[in-house]
């Protein structure tokens, strides 16, 4: 007899059961028992909506050709959709910037700037919208010349300790701007620590409970094309790719050593990157560690996923919310997705 079950259950199909004592329809069969027998939710509460910003007029909207419905927001547009956010209650917006050109260098050095345009978005959106949480990515990629998420050694190679020191700065001058949550995007070894020390012993502890997000496991993927042009960073790349500081798509216990490397350093809550081709990695993690994972939906999949709706191939609706569940049953907490605004409408409805 098998653990934990009886001579009913195999002899008389009455426990376990079978056909046609157990017909699993009936768990299907109306709308309110499918909602009260599901397994996973998803909810407004989930969602995190990146955004993208731009120095120029403040009612500036500079749609991204390759997400529709997605666009580069003046600082003016950013506190509409703050507030807009607030009226859905979506509960987070995070802020990336698209830098203008003249500002990039081999340093990044614009990232470490106080009145730079994410400071000056966090003060915006904060203002806008204190209920809504901040957001802010901690990198050096839209601030480079070069396109890579940190400085370059004499051989052309992100040099990891150096990128350090320039991101715990930079995740400095963020927490002063009002962010509720730092975002280390970079995948640098040892950053989670750093950043983590930083805001513990800077400014006489007023940034001790400023959050870290880490993106601790953000592999090199091919799905990040349209971030790359919606903030500037393709161009600068120029053909190069970031294999060696990324993650190999191959590897899923790898990530899993990233993760508890980062929560040790002091990281609150853990990223994966890209979202719906590493849904085994979001489930594995979310066993692993009693710590929040989250997913992130990325230009890419959003791209796809509006490509395929306006050639009526499928219904945007169904499938946007369909994929975003599937992070939640996967084992993710949150979800960053550009469906945020439209997913929340359709939550409301």
């Amino acid at each position: 007899m098998g653990a934990g079950r009886s001579d009913l259950d195999l002899d008389s199909g009455l426990g376990l059961g079978r056909y046609p004592a157990v017909r699993m329809r009936r768990l299907r069969s109306d709308a309110a028992i499918r909602r009260l027998v599901a397994e996973s939710a998803l909810s407004v509460s989930d969602l995190i909506w990146p955004v993208f910003v731009k120095d120029g007029p403040g009612d500036l909207r500079e749609a991204v050709a390759a997400m529709p419905g997605v666009f580069r927001l003046g600082l003016d547009a950013l506190a509409e959709e703050a507030a807009r956010a607030a009226a859905l209650g979506i509960p987070a917006m995070a802020v990336f910037p698209a830098t203008e050109p003249s500002l990039k260098t081999a340093d990044g050095a614009e990232a470490e700037n106080p009145d730079g345009l994410v400071p000056r978005a966090l003060r915006v959106l904060k203002s806008a919208a204190p209920e809504v949480l901040a957001v802010a990515d901690v990198a050096l990629d839209p601030y480079t010349t070069h396109g890579h998420d940190g400085v370059l050694d004499s051989r052309g190679r992100v040099a990891n300790d150096e990128t350090v020191e320039i991101l715990t700065r930079q995740a400095l001058v963020l927490a002063a701007a009002g962010a509720d949550i730092v975002a280390p995007s970079d995948m640098m070894d040892g950053r989670a620590g750093a950043v983590r020390r930083g805001l513990e012993c800077a400014a006489g502890g007023r940034f001790r409970d400023v959050k870290i997000m880490s993106y601790a496991a953000k592999y090199a993927s091919g799905f990040y094309g349209p971030f790359r042009d919606a903030v500037g960073s393709a161009a600068s790349l120029a053909g190069g790719d970031k294999r060696t500081y990324q993650m190999d798509s191959a590897n899923l216990r790898e990530a899993l050593r990233e993760m508890a490397l980062d929560l040790e350093e002091g990281a609150d809550m853990l990223m994966v990157k890209p979202g719906l081709p590493y849904l085994d990695v979001i489930r594995e993690a979310s066993r692993a560690f009693p710590a929040p994972v989250f997913a992130y939906q990325v230009s890419g999949e959003y791209a796809m996923l509006k490509s395929a709706a306006a050639a009526g191939c499928l219904d945007e609706r169904a499938c946007v919310l369909e994929s975003l569940l599937c992070f939640k049953r996967a084992g993710a907490r949150g979800i960053l997705t550009y469906f945020a605004p439209q997913a929340a409408g359709w939550l409301r409805e």
